[in-house]
């Protein structure tokens, strides 16, 4: 199926190892737990494999965020108030990790509230006559925020919000999709380097060497450790 005359929306096996190949033509398709071969949640072939497109290009943009965010806020915190009582974020001489933990409870709640709403928006995308991303949808696509800013309150759409992308030619969106894949997982490995390294003094020598981790004891896979364990 395709989309205008050249995207194609629902894929196959055989589309990934196509993909692969242009993703990374060394490696090309490497799949040792045979996640492309399953059937997840009863959905067939071109269901999974939309499943897995979109989940790994959302978890791609959400390392990228979260790879800059710990650069940026190891470097600086806004100036401005950010609490009830009028003070302002953890200092940045604290690791993200430890900003984190120091931050109140309720400011954890509003950033988890934020999730739920995008991905519940995600999965709701057919009450605006979008494809569920298992049943044809463009992987990676994000519903507009439209009604929302009709009806809520203004929001920028996540998926192209300056309509920078609007224009461009197939072949540069085509090449421009497989770059966000390849950053994505870039970012997957740069983010955990960066936790690692905070958590395993030594395991990053590269790191080690620049002098960028900060040790921490707590555990990053506990997000409510200081305040409640779920």
């Amino acid at each position: 199926q395709h989309t205008g005359s050249t995207v194609r929306l629902s894929e196959t096996k055989a589309d990934l190892q196509e993909l692969a190949g242009k993703l990374n033509p060394i490696v090309k398709f490497w799949d040792p737990m045979g996640l492309a071969d399953g059937d997840f949640y009863g959905m067939g072939e071109e269901g999974t494999i939309g499943f897995l497109r979109h989940s790994e290009i959302k978890h791609g943009r959400v390392a990228m965020a979260a790879f800059v965010g710990y650069v940026v806020q190891s470097n600086f915190i806004f100036p401005w108030p950010q609490h009830m009582d009028g003070s302002t974020g953890p200092s940045f001489d604290l690791s993200p990790e430890q900003q984190w933990d120091a931050i109140p409870e309720a400011a954890k709640w509003q950033i988890f509230t934020l999730i739920g709403f995008l991905e519940l928006w995600d999965e709701c995308s057919n009450l605006q006559g979008l494809e569920h991303y298992t049943k044809g949808r463009m992987p990676g696509k994000y519903p507009s925020l439209q009604p929302f800013r009709d009806n809520v309150h203004f929001a920028l759409d996540l998926y192209d919000p300056f309509g920078f992308s609007k224009n461009r030619s197939e072949e540069k969106k085509a090449r421009g999709r497989i770059a966000e894949v390849n950053n994505g997982r870039l970012a997957m490995l740069g983010i955990f380097g960066f936790l690692t390294a905070d958590k395993m003094p030594g395991a990053v020598p590269v790191l080690d060497g620049l002098g960028v981790p900060i040790p921490y004891d707590g555990n990053c896979m506990i997000p409510f450790e200081g305040n409640f364990h779920l």
